[in-house]
């Protein structure tokens, strides 16, 4: 069944709660406070970490996808569906991490990648990869062999090297601009790929920090609408429609939801069939929720 509304395909948290956790509870209660805001899907995002701390989150989230399933979606607010989960990482280039903590990071591999993903093949949904790192285009190819959408960020990708990332399997941009080599004249990277290719998908956080509200403005008026996804990348302790920044002054996600990002949008004058359709068509088609 495809959900009818906004679609949240990254998002860490929300109020006191995050995927960080092995208890269902918690995630149930980020797709409430989703829920309650007008979201009507989600993918909880799990933070890069050691391989079994990263499983006890997947955990979470499959209990909590089954408690949905078997005693409906009705809490103290309409609760947000939860569709599976992504995985930010632990393949992601430690000179892009942004927020995320470098010793959680590992170079990809096959073998890393099997003792992950075994057994949760059927609750991942996305996976980020940086793709110039070593041995990053044959987990690309593995993860598109099971069926895992693949995005690229995090990343430090020339734009050559993000074309071979695509032709590897990989199939969107997380965030695009953010966590990512800036796009420049002479090396369009990762995120010039993102604006000019006809197929990827990209991410957007239209908080209007994360990227300012002209270059939403560029992204909206030169990316291919229907390949347009929204997000909220928010995090566990945000306030209200604000961004949230670490100790190191650095971005580290959002207090916005998907409703918040139509505000920001609707003031730049982003038409309102646009918006809906990059937070809810664009993301369920993604997922292969609706036909392409």
């Amino acid at each position: 069944m495809i959900p009818s509304g906004y679609i949240d395909l990254h998002t860490h948290g929300g109020g006191r709660y995050d995927t960080r956790t092995d208890d269902a509870s918690s995630i149930l209660k980020m797709a409430e406070y989703h829920g309650a805001a007008g979201t009507a899907a989600i993918l909880p995002t799990i933070y890069p970490g050691p391989v079994d701390e990263m499983r006890r989150n997947m955990a979470a989230v499959r209990e909590a996808i089954g408690i949905q399933e078997n005693h409906g979606m009705q809490g103290r607010h309409t609760s947000a569906r939860i569709l599976g989960a992504h995985l930010e990482g632990p393949f992601l280039n430690p000179g892009r991490r942004g927020a995320l903590d470098a010793g959680s990071l590992v170079k990809p591999s096959v073998r890393v990648l099997k003792s992950l993903i075994t057994g949760y093949e059927d609750v991942i949904k996305i996976i980020t990869v940086a793709p110039e790192l070593p041995g990053a285009l044959r987990v690309i190819r593995s993860c598109s062999d099971a069926g895992i959408r693949v995005n690229m960020g995090h990343s430090d990708a020339t734009y050559e090297q993000a074309l071979r990332g695509k032709a590897a399997g990989a199939g969107g941009i997380t965030h695009i601009f953010n966590g990512m080599r800036p796009f420049h004249h002479r090396e369009p990277g990762l995120a010039g790929l993102g604006l000019l290719d006809e197929e990827l998908y990209i991410e957007v956080i239209a908080d209007g920090v994360h990227l300012h509200p002209q270059a939403l403005a560029l992204i909206f008026g030169s990316k291919r609408l229907d390949r347009i996804i929204l997000v909220s990348d928010s995090v566990k302790g945000g306030r209200k429609g604000r961004p949230v920044f670490n100790d190191r002054a650095i971005l580290a996600g959002s207090g916005i939801t998907l409703s918040d990002s139509r505000a920001v949008l609707r003031g730049i004058g982003v038409p309102e069939a646009e918006i809906a359709e990059a937070a809810s068509d664009n993301p369920a088609r993604y997922l292969g929720l609706k036909p392409a």
